[in-house]
């Protein structure tokens, strides 16, 4: 679609409140279109109050409708930490997984103040414009889709921050384009992707970016904390021995692990369109939830099921990057890695020093396979080293085999 193309519909217009947002609210209602802003609470951590969206889109003339997905959006923390999944350089995939909820949150929102056309400000090089499109095409079919930055005419009239500034200027609405910052921030309760302007160039540390929910590890306290959660069924129920929701357990876990300087990633990774992408991204409360429900998995899993694992694992994080967490294939991984987390039950304990984890203990774990006796190094009542001799001699007949028919390179 086509600005022109907008003409007669009700267009819900997916707003943050900053410049990008407000120069295309402003240019569609300039233009005639009837426009609501609707924003996703997903306990963005770089907003200290989410009301302040709807103030900073008012001067637009647009009403601006906060809907509160802070729930859904730790039920997905929850869901993802139970896959393990993780992209490109090992990063928790937050904004990947915060648009597969924004969408779903939004679009009875949409429907229900009777908007025909969804309107994001995602641009045309990145991901984000594949993941809006694609949740909004496969929950609600017959919602159509506006991408303004993939339309000739805004992108010839807004070449750039500058344009916009000065376009809102002119209608008196505040619009700095400066700033200490030279990144760009997505936000939300699992963490946040920096990217873009200074941080396009691969000669400029990752170092630059100021973190938004911690500290970088050499910052953090030189004295070393401690953090012990209960997982039932792989999912977090109690942190320091006090019973957590979802969304407790994210901000706790964000801000314990912030404190000592975890979860700070960077990654030059591989975009849906097919380009490479430089980001840097905190995930401290990810990043220790992930870790600790990682020493359980270790504990209650055989190998056939970690390396099942592994791959259902893989397979979601490329889903949930690529727009496709609703897909039937996500949903059928998940729904294998599910019966492996049911046993993932214990109490971990950690050591959180300047960024690093370290295991201090695993206890009330019953499905753990883990037999002290089996693994001693130590005379002790399990294994019987000397029973080992079969089986080290039925081995050694495949491997004579190939050495003998000289395929053994």
């Amino acid at each position: 679609m086509t600005l022109a193309d907008l003409k007669g519909q009700t267009v819900g217009a997916c707003v943050s409140g900053g410049l990008d947002s407000r120069t295309i609210a402003k240019k569609l209602v300039d233009s005639g279109v009837r426009v609501v802003g609707f924003t996703a609470d997903l306990g963005q951590p770089d907003e200290a109050d989410i009301a302040d969206v709807r103030a900073r889109m008012a001067p637009c003339g647009i009403e601006t409708v906060i809907v509160d997905l802070k729930a859904p959006m730790a039920e997905a923390c929850f869901e993802v930490l139970e896959a393990q999944a993780m992209y490109d350089g090992g990063y928790w995939n937050s904004t990947g997984i915060a648009r597969a909820v924004t969408v779903r949150g939004l679009l009875p929102e949409l429907q229900r103040r009777g908007c025909t056309v969804l309107a994001h400000g995602a641009t045309g090089r990145g991901n984000d414009q594949m993941r809006f499109e694609r949740y909004t095409n496969v929950l609600a079919p017959g919602m159509r889709i506006y991408a303004p930055w993939r339309d000739p005419v805004l992108l010839k009239e807004f070449p750039g921050r500058t344009q916009m500034a000065d376009y809102l200027a002119g209608f008196g609405i505040p619009a700095p384009v400066g700033g200490k910052k030279k990144y760009s921030t997505d936000a939300n309760l699992a963490g946040l992707s920096h990217e873009a302007e200074d941080l396009e160039s691969l000669g400029t540390a990752m170092t630059i970016v100021t973190p938004t929910m911690g500290v970088w590890p050499m910052q953090a306290p030189d004295d070393a904390g401690r953090f012990t959660v209960r997982f039932e069924q792989a999912r977090a129920v109690a942190i320091d021995g006090r019973g957590v929701s979802p969304v407790q357990a994210m901000q706790l876990a964000n801000r314990i692990g912030g404190v000592h300087g975890i979860g700070m990633k960077h990654a030059l990774e591989n975009r849906i369109v097919g380009t490479k992408s430089r980001g840097v991204y905190e995930a401290p409360g990810m990043e220790l939830l992930g870790a600790c429900l990682r020493y359980v998995y270790q504990a209650t899993m055989d190998r056939r099921a970690t390396l099942l694992f592994q791959q259902l694992s893989k397979l979601v994080a490329d889903q949930i990057y690529d727009g496709r967490y609703y897909d039937p294939a996500t949903q059928a991984a998940r729904a294998a890695i599910r019966v492996l987390a049911q046993k993932a039950t214990g109490t971990v304990t950690v050591g959180l020093y300047k960024g690093n984890i370290l295991f201090e203990s695993l206890a009330d774990c019953p499905a753990s396979i883990y037999n002290e006796a089996d693994s001693s190094m130590e005379a002790s009542a399990g294994l019987n080293p000397v029973s080992s001799q079969g089986f080290a001699e039925i081995q050694s007949v495949e491997a004579l085999a190939l050495a003998r028919a000289g395929q053994i390179v």
